[in-house]
């Protein structure tokens, strides 16, 4: 499992991962399907996971003061109980039923942006009852497949935040779903002493990844981020309905 294809293929993932904590739209989502080519997705999600945690660590430094707080307010504890389901449903629920309606609400909502353009961008508070209802669906959508993206976008996109402010809130919200995540990976059996061996080793160019993102965010204009994020989402959702109709 250890030879040429592996060590690329898994470098290449923590960067991903380590991009997607710097703020870049959508990326940290691929790092599961590519390390599914040389190990199955089950063992690929445990593997990830500590990757994820040590570079949010990084993130959450980046980021620091660059948030919403009623949006964090919000989401932290439906964020939280939609975990605390995956956990629950673990066994119940297959991962391509999952899968399948992650990448339906996603295409769906990018093809809307995309094809009717939106008049300016809100600056009404956050509702509460929408993002309880998203915080839970990402919670849970996060813990099942690392997929949490897309629920995420659905909810915060249309709320006008600065792409500042958006990168930093993804960042601390999926930093504190990652570690709610730790505890049930653990009682499943998907974090292992072997994983933990191998995800020290591709924590390295993950938190080189993160500034890497930061400094690739804090460059980008915003009209031009925020259409790379609506098109990140369209072609991932597309991807994800494509590992659902092969799974089914």
């Amino acid at each position: 499992m250890q030879g040429v294809e592996f060590w690329l293929l898994a470098g290449l993932a923590a960067m991903l991962v380590g991009a997607g904590k710097g703020g870049v739209p959508v990326v940290a989502m691929l790092s599961v399907p590519l390390m599914s080519l040389v190990m199955p997705p089950v063992m690929a999600a445990g593997l990830l996971l500590p990757i994820y945690v040590v570079s949010d660590i990084f993130g959450l430094y980046a980021y620091r003061g660059a948030w919403d707080r009623r949006v964090m307010a919000i989401l932290v504890p439906a964020t939280t109980l939609g975990v605390g389901l995956g956990w629950l449903t673990a066994h119940w629920v297959p991962g391509w039923v999952v899968t399948g309606i992650v990448g339906l609400i996603g295409a769906a909502f990018a093809l809307n942006l995309l094809l009717r353009p939106q008049p300016e961008a809100q600056t009404a508070p956050a509702r509460v009852a929408p993002g309880l209802f998203w915080g839970a669906v990402t919670g849970f959508t996060s813990f099942v497949s690392h997929a949490g993206a897309p629920p995420y976008q659905v909810y915060t996109m249309p709320l006008g935040l600065r792409k500042e402010v958006y990168a930093g809130t993804a960042t601390i919200l999926f930093a504190w779903v990652n570690a709610v995540k730790l505890v049930p990976y653990w009682a499943l059996g998907q974090i292992t002493l072997t994983n933990l061996k191998l995800s020290a080793l591709l924590a390295v160019p993950a938190v080189l990844a993160v500034f890497a993102g930061v400094w690739l965010v804090r460059r980008l204009p915003e009209a031009l981020f925020f259409k790379a994020v609506t098109w990140a989402l369209l072609i991932l959702s597309i991807k994800l309905l494509w590992d659902a109709s092969r799974l089914a």
